[in-house]
């Protein structure tokens, strides 16, 4: 997969005006069909999302009535998730020449990319995380998230030095061409996350049929 070479991430530039996110989750939905992230070497799959872990996530879940209030813009340097031992830097990503959404390098299996057309992770709104599941090496940054559960905890560091931590509250696998855009993408007026990898059945003409994706929302400021 092509991907594109980018500036240091250590330099915190505000970015242009943001599209609005309808145009976000159609780019997302496009591009993220290019992170094919496998090699279809190895002989069990990462995990899969179970369905005890999925909830409706069209409603607010009460867990979340005390949330902290939207933190400013900050770059995000760095994403833990303590259940899986996730402890990644990211790079920002956007969008390559052709219009499709970056992923970081696949031969660095531990860098997690965050993208830039959406929100910064604790502004209100929906904030983007993505990452490879595997590389011809082995399992990579992402290759645990099918198996969190709902109340398991994301931390993202950022540059004004505040950790941002998000509680899950849903994970589920979609199929890349019955991708639900406005579901995953669409803002509800707080300040949430998501983090996304490839999952679903393998091919080798195709690469994964899917998306795994962490529905989380931000419920304490560090």
């Amino acid at each position: 997969m092509y991907v594109s070479e980018f500036g240091p991430a250590e330099e915190e530039v505000r970015p242009r005006k943001r599209a609005p996110w309808g145009v976000i989750a159609l780019v997302l939905l496009t591009g993220l069909a290019l992170i094919r992230n496998g090699s279809g070497e190895f002989n069990v799959g990462p995990p899969q999302p179970a369905s005890a872990a999925a909830s409706d996530t069209r409603t607010v879940p009460g867990t979340f009535t005390n949330a902290p209030s939207p933190l400013p813009y900050s770059v995000p340097d760095r994403v833990r998730i303590p259940a899986i031992q996730v402890n990644a830097p990211m790079m920002p990503v956007g969008l390559d020449s052709a219009g499709w959404v970056d992923a970081p390098p696949p031969a660095n299996a531990n860098l997690a990319g965050w993208f830039t057309g959406a929100v910064a992770p604790g502004e209100r709104g929906t904030a983007v995380i993505v990452g490879h599941v595997d590389n011809h090496q082995g399992p990579a940054v992402f290759y645990g998230l099918g198996s969190l559960k709902r109340g398991n905890r994301v931390e993202v560091t950022r540059q004004d030095r505040r950790t941002a931590v998000f509680e899950i509250y849903s994970i589920e696998v979609f199929e890349k061409n019955n991708f639900p855009g406005d579901r995953v993408y669409g803002s509800k007026g707080t300040s949430e996350l998501r983090v996304i990898t490839c999952g679903g059945g393998f091919s080798e003409q195709n690469g994964y049929d899917g998306n795994v994706v962490v529905f989380a929302r931000m419920v304490e400021v560090r």
